[in-house]
């Protein structure tokens, strides 16, 4: 008989990184893969599920205007637990660092059932940057049976703290196998030139909220300095991030304000980007796959192994200093293209069989 093996997840990253690997399940003769969403994103979470053609059981909507995290996390738990139960889950996999992630795992370690964390063991070093997310991992970590690790250093950290090594493969990141495959089928937007330099931007993290409205100030600046780039911006649903970042960047005539691209436009965006300029944990890795240079607008990353390489720098988000330092970067030519030619850190495209082998490995060893 197949084990049932459920993915549980919400957002559109966490889609996007458990498609691929849902599809390597897929193929085993062993395994029957099903797909459980909380839906903490809503239209964004099944456009890519769209992408790679996979299909969810369950999407449990728990998604509210302006939520609180205590209110959504109070809200998956429950709803968790008992489609775990309806499925007749046999195992549970979770990926990265959500609410979803955390309250997940939470919810299969409370009723018995096994739970593997796809990109386990990333750590910043500090529990409030990134927030919640470093906490949600650390906690994920703590609740699981079997861990996939992205990285060496992502292994080194989960042995640091207790994790059995026999239960943790590395595998690559499951994010490059993922752009690697949308970056050929997307379209780009229509507001992308077709010459010229584009930077594309994100900027969205709760950490950063308190400062995002300067940020935008700042970077207006830097885009009106630099009339000869592009600054594409699908700037995030959250009202939040609207009315701290529009009202700044919104009279910049060579920045693009757009809403969220679905994921294929997306991945052809950052492919014909010259720069990424972000504070999101994924396109760190999407940005070092498609040998794109990343400025990240954090004191911390999670992913070290990318500023190690080179692709990837770390800017600080105090607004001044950091838009000063991009436009540094946006004007050095030469230090584009070294940081463009850094090997990808992140994997080969390959980690979602890996994933799908060692699994398959561990449940005949039960």
């Amino acid at each position: 008989m197949k084990k049932r093996i459920v993915l549980a997840f919400g957002t559109r990253p966490e889609a996007i990184k458990m498609a691929p690997v849902y599809l390597a399940l897929k193929k085993r003769e062993t395994i029957e893969p099903l797909i459980l969403l909380t839906g903490q994103h809503r239209t964004q979470l099944e456009q890519a599920l769209a992408i790679f053609g996979v299909p969810y059981e369950r999407n449990l909507d728990v998604m509210t205007d302006r939520q609180t995290l205590p209110g959504l996390a109070a809200r998956i738990l429950p709803g968790i637990a008992q489609a775990l139960h309806d499925l007749r889950a046999d195992y549970v996999l979770v990926h990265g660092d959500t609410l979803t992630t955390f309250v997940s795992a939470w919810a299969a370690f409370l009723e018995r059932i096994p739970v593997g964390h796809v990109e386990a063991g990333l750590r910043s070093g500090s529990m409030s940057e990134p927030f919640p997310e470093e906490a949600n991992r650390v906690l994920t970590d703590a609740l699981c049976d079997t861990f996939f690790a992205p990285t060496e250093g992502a292994r080194d950290n989960l042995l640091k703290s207790g994790a059995h090594p026999e239960r943790i493969w590395v595998t690559g990141q499951t994010a490059v196998d993922a752009i690697l495959f949308a970056s050929k089928q997307g379209r780009l937007p229509e507001c992308v030139p077709p010459s010229g330099r584009v930077v594309t931007v994100t900027l969205h993290r709760r950490e950063n909220w308190p400062v995002l409205g300067a940020l935008a100030e700042r970077l207006a600046a830097v885009a009106n300095a630099h009339s000869d780039w592009t600054f594409v911006f699908p700037v995030h649903l959250n009202p939040i991030v609207r009315e701290a970042v529009m009202p700044a960047l919104s009279a910049c005539e060579n920045v693009k304000l757009i809403d969220p691209l679905e994921y294929g436009q997306m991945a052809a965006l950052l492919a014909r980007s010259s720069l990424i300029l972000t504070d999101s944990g994924g396109l760190q890795e999407e940005g070092a796959s498609l040998g794109v240079p990343v400025a990240v607008v954090r004191n911390v990353t999670e992913r070290p192994e990318g500023v190690q390489a080179g692709i990837v720098t770390l800017l600080g988000n105090e607004p001044e200093t950091a838009m000063n330092s991009f436009a540094a970067l946006m004007d050095d030519e030469a230090r584009i293209r070294s940081m463009a030619r850094s090997k990808n850190p992140y994997g080969d495209g390959y980690a979602s069989e890996r994933i799908a082998s060692a699994l398959e490995e561990r449940i005949k060893n039960e």
